[in-house]
């Protein structure tokens, strides 16, 4: 589950800004030339380790960082984020626990706290921290997107519908949040206008294969396999992971019916 719980629940890497970047400069008056030097470089090398999908790497840079700057929530939340991506999930939450009681009016280690939370099937707790960064910010499109997993994973399915709709009007080119809107409708029975948005994604965003597998799911339901085959073929040669029904529904966790009819398409093909 290692990718794809920073791409599906949307963890968000910690940068310095506001009241953590004068949290952090003060902290730094305190390290000599030499520490603050290694500070910067091990940061670029975790980010640059993140970025390649090294994890366990970029958490033990992250707890080098955590070691100059013990009292900066920064380096804590990051570390957290490594460790989901390792489903080190508890370990994560201790971390974001620490980022949070030393940043309590900060939004993202929130909203990370909540993708490991939504991860462990905690849903209420995870709620709970979208919630809280909504309340620090608004406009927040990430908190609504997985607001609406984390409701989507309780059977909420109309209201996460609204989350996804709500994510999507913030951030317009927020692909994840108008697939995840797709998905929901065709759990609840919209099936023509959940074709009609992947459609629309699809032409704005070719190569993504989560909404190409769900639309030759759908397609196929409909009979029209011609295109159905088509879409398949673009998503065998870009995630072949569409082909395991186990990782779809436990690991990317497809809405129920969306899942039966991807399951269905394998089993007839």
């Amino acid at each position: 589950m290692i990718r794809w719980i920073l791409t599906l629940l949307l963890c968000v890497l910690l940068v310095f800004s506001s009241d953590e970047s004068v949290l952090a400069q003060s902290q730094m008056a305190d390290l000599n030339e030499s520490q603050i030097q290694q500070l910067n470089e091990l940061r670029q090398e975790a980010f640059a380790a993140t970025e390649k999908g090294n994890f366990p790497t970029a958490e033990g840079y992250w707890t080098q960082l955590i070691e100059l700057l013990p009292d900066n929530p920064v380096g804590w939340s990051n570390r957290g984020n490594s460790r989901v991506s390792q489903n080190k999930l508890e370990d994560a939450i201790a971390d974001f626990n620490k980022s949070i009681k030393l940043a309590p009016d900060a939004a993202d280690p929130y909203l990370n706290r909540g993708t490991a939370l939504e991860a462990l099937g905690r849903w209420d707790e995870a709620i709970a921290d979208y919630k809280r960064v909504l309340e620090l910010n608004p406009n927040d499109a990430m908190a609504y997107n997985n607001l609406g997993n984390a409701k989507a994973g309780q059977g909420r399915w109309e209201e996460a519908i609204a989350d996804y709709q709500k994510a999507a009007e913030l951030a317009p080119n927020f692909a994840f949040a108008r697939a995840n809107y797709a998905l929901a409708l065709y759990q609840t029975g919209q099936t023509e206008e959940a074709i009609r948005t992947m459609r629309n994604i699809i032409r704005k965003y070719p190569q993504f294969p989560d909404v190409r597998a769900a639309l030759t799911a759908a397609l196929w339901q409909q009979g029209l396999q011609g295109e159905a085959e088509s879409n398949w073929a673009a998503v065998v040669g870009l995630d072949g992971r569409y082909r395991n029904i186990d990782w779809v529904k436990s690991v990317r966790r497809w809405p129920p019916v969306m899942v039966a009819a991807l399951e269905k398409f394998l089993t007839l093909k």
